[in-house]
């Protein structure tokens, strides 16, 4: 059962006598003598009261705390009372012991408890549902094979589980660390496929490009062999040609610095291409082009040289475009796979912008995309962003939607401020009214800020006006409180103390009508009218001090005796019994003492009656306590022996069955007490050859919790209802309308049964002995 689930379950109620009505404090009317004890009660009650608060406390006496929270004399003792209630069981019934009474602070503080510890088991169970939740994610990701939406689902779900980590417990901590690694060993298994993968391409791509770069270098060395055949022929033939040949080398002249800056460039080209960088030696490549149109004409070596080079180029762009194609059907797998995906709006957004980054940096070097690859990218995600285009839409709705609620507020506020007569206004009203409005313009967030402005400016204007005019009634009412606070000072010096007492009645009277003032300022100026006052109705009981000595001597013995009888109900064990006998004594004792306070007579007499009480039912707590620890030994050694008898029905080899057998029978041998019979059965049990009959032992065992269960008035598991049903047909049969009542001897020859029965395998076993001995366990008035 959840915490929550408990705090919501049937309160137990408070006894009528530990309850009593509430006390009205002792109150003096102008001109009428009180007698003398009377006044001397009010002296000491208070001191009295919240001394007698402070023991129960102290002693973690509940019941005690919640009598003074219904019954306290001062207002301040059962406040304080009521705040150190922490059990929701006795808060829900105070609550209703409360409810419609005139203490409206005593209830308030009690609600206020009830709430926060119910507001604090719904966080318990929404963080545990959060936690479990997220682990559960984690280990259903740690499963899945990898998809394009692998890795960003991982990432969300880790920053899930972060969120909440540090308050899940250290194992299922461990299962999410080996879910994680599982999951990031996935994609790290995805990224080497996809690095072998690139890397084939590369070395197929590579080889290939070096087999063409073989074969042109051949095609090019035959064409410059062949150049160099024809120029030696050239300069052989007659002379005859000699003066066009002339004429060709003077036309050539011009031409030779564009042919050695061609020359230089495609040096510059190649050696670009030798580093891998391809835009460079495009770019190279550019730049020869517009020279080749100042060289009318390139030697054959030159034109030979950039023909290869123009071929290079376009092999290793070529290669470049083959070896990048995987990349891009990848970037357009995981766009395509966004459309539709359930995420988070915001983060599909940045994943979208993600996969477009990788798209155009996966494009510079190596050519444009195909335009039917560029095509389908742009439409998945143009697609993909369509739940961004209405979230991002919804946002702004819901900005737009906030400045109109806070414009809303603002005219409320205006029409406040016009509708309120400031000469008598109603200034608790203003208050909240200010506090409420403020309060609900922070909810109305997010809003634009730029469009927020004007609209900020003006609230902050209207809300400085009404802050003015209550700061304004605010300084008024203090210097009231504070001519107050001077009349009750000067009180102090007058001789006639009756006249005194009355004149403070008559200002504590004008100091209730006082308005509102700040709440730092209302305490302080509280305790110093207050001191005052104090001193005032203390000059009257100063003559009452020995009275009151000899009372509070009385008291503080028995007090004295109500602590010592506290202490000896706080024992346990064999100290408790041994000293159990000293309660005649303590008894006797404060029967003797003579009269005590008035207002602190019952009180002494409840906590002296209650001590006793707890001594008694301590005493038989501790009974009941040495007999169950009998019962639990019994069940303890009654699983050894079924160990024992198990492994005998299993074969186990002998040395086993020695060991399980000797620790049984040490632990018979060690126990000091057995419930009776039970030694006996254990006995039986250790030396018997029973059936091992695993299904009918458990059988047996089955209908040993039925009845346990039927005795103990406690509900039956599902599966063995029919069991229950048949066996209280049996009963009722076998009872002929007798009657049928369950005591504690009951329960004690059904645990004898079940020592005595047969084995069974340990996970059959260990659910139906909590079953078994669930039954056993006392309710809460102490009983079996």
């Amino acid at each position: 059962m959840s915490f929550f689930s408990r705090l919501f379950r049937k309160a137990s109620s408070l006894s009528p006598a530990s309850v009593s009505a509430p006390r009205s404090a002792p109150s003096e009317t102008a001109g009428q003598a009180l007698p003398k004890p009377s006044a001397t009660d009010r002296a000491v009650a208070a001191a009295a009261e919240e001394a007698t608060l402070q023991s129960a406390i102290d002693a973690g006496d509940v019941q005690a705390v919640a009598r003074l929270v219904v019954a306290g004399a001062s207002t301040k003792v059962r406040q304080r009372a009521a705040q150190a209630i922490d059990d929701p069981d006795v808060l829900r019934q105070l609550i209703r012991d409360v409810r419609g009474g005139n203490d409206n602070g005593v209830y308030k503080i009690l609600t206020s408890k009830r709430d926060a510890l119910l507001e604090k088991a719904r966080e318990l169970e929404q963080l545990q549902a959060e936690i479990s939740a997220a682990s559960a994610d984690l280990e259903r990701h740690s499963q899945r094979a990898y998809d394009a939406l692998y890795r960003l689902r991982l990432d969300q779900f880790e920053r899930r589980w972060e969120a909440v980590a540090a308050q899940a417990d250290l194992a299922l901590r461990g299962r999410v660390e080996q879910w994680v690694d599982r999951s990031r060993e996935t994609v790290a298994e995805h990224l080497r496929e996809v690095e072998a993968k690139a890397s084939r391409e590369l070395a197929a791509a590579s080889a290939a490009a070096e087999a063409q770069r073989l074969r042109q270098e051949q095609r090019q060395a035959s064409a410059m062999a062949a150049a160099e055949q024809e120029q030696i022929f050239d300069e052989q033939q007659p002379a005859l040609i000699a003066e066009p040949s002339t004429r060709q080398v003077t036309e050539r002249q011009p031409e030779q610095p564009a042919v050695r800056e061609i020359g230089a460039l495609i040096r510059k080209a190649r050696a670009a291409l030798s580093d891998g960088g391809t835009s460079r030696a495009a770019a190279v490549r550019r730049s020869i082009e517009e020279k080749l149109a100042a060289a009318l004409s390139l030697p054959a070596k030159l034109a030979g040289q950039l023909q290869q080079l123009d071929q290079q180029l376009d092999e290793l762009k070529d290669w470049k475009s083959f070896s990048v194609a995987p990349k891009r059907a990848e970037l357009i797998e995981e766009m395509e796979s966004l459309v539709g995906a359930t995420l988070d709006p915001q983060a599909l957004a940045d994943e979208i912008k993600r996969l477009q980054d990788e798209w155009r940096t996966l494009g510079k070097g190596a050519g444009e995309p195909a335009e039917a690859d560029g095509q389908r990218f742009l439409e998945a995600a143009k697609q993909a962003y369509e739940p961004c285009i209405e979230y991002f839409a919804a946002q702004a709705l819901v900005r737009e939607q906030n400045l109109q609620r806070r414009e809303a507020l603002l005219a409320d506020l205006t029409a406040f401020e016009a509708g309120q007569d400031w000469e008598r206004a109603d200034w608790r009203a203003v208050i909240k009214a200010l506090q409420d409005t403020k309060q609900a313009w922070r909810r109305c967030s997010p809003v634009d800020h730029k469009a927020a402005r004007p609209q900020q400016k003006r609230f902050e204007t209207l809300a400085a006006s009404l802050q003015g005019r209550l700061d304004a009634e605010y300084a008024s009412n203090v210097k009231q409180k504070e001519s107050l606070i001077e009349r009750a000072e000067q009180l102090l010096s007058s001789d006639d103390v009756r006249k005194a007492i009355d004149a403070i009645k008559v200002l504590q009277q004008q100091w209730r009508t006082v308005g509102p003032v700040p709440r730092e300022a209302d305490q302080r100026l509280w305790e110093a009218f207050r001191q005052y006052c104090d001193a005032v109705f203390q000059k009257r009981q100063q003559d009452l001090a020995a009275y009151a000595a000899g009372l509070e001597s009385n008291k503080t013995q028995a007090v004295a005796l109500c602590e010592q009888l506290e202490r000896i109900a706080a024992l346990e064990g064999p100290e408790l019994l041994q000293r159990a006998g000293e309660r005649v004594e303590l008894r006797r004792a404060f029967a003797a003492i003579g009269e005590f306070p008035r207002a602190d007579a019952r009180a002494l007499h409840s906590r002296f009656d209650q001590a006793l009480e707890r001594c008694e039912a301590s005493i038989k707590r501790q009974h009941v306590r040495d007999a169950e620890r009998g019962w639990s030994d019994l069940f303890d050694a009654a699983n050894q022996v079924r160990a024992y008898r198990l492994a005998v029905a299993q074969g186990l080899d002998a040395a086993q069955l020695d060991t399980l057998k000797a620790v049984a029978e040490s632990t018979l041998a060690a126990a000091r007490q057995w419930p009776k019979g039970g030694l006996d059965a254990l006995q039986q049990g250790l030396a018997s050859d029973r059936s091992a009959d695993f299904a009918a032992n458990e059988a047996a065992l089955r209908l040993l919790c039925v009845r346990a269960e039927i005795l103990a008035d406690r509900p039956t598991p599902p599966e063995d209802q029919p069991l229950r049903r048949d066996y209280q047909l049996q009963r009722l049969v076998q009872s002929m309308g007798q009657g049928i009542s369950a005591d504690e001897s009951q329960l004690d020859a059904l645990a004898i049964e079940w020592v005595g029965a047969g084995p069974v395998e340990e996970s059959a076993y260990q659910p139906l002995l909590q079953r078994f001995r669930r039954c056993r366990e006392p309710d809460s008035d102490g009983a079996l």
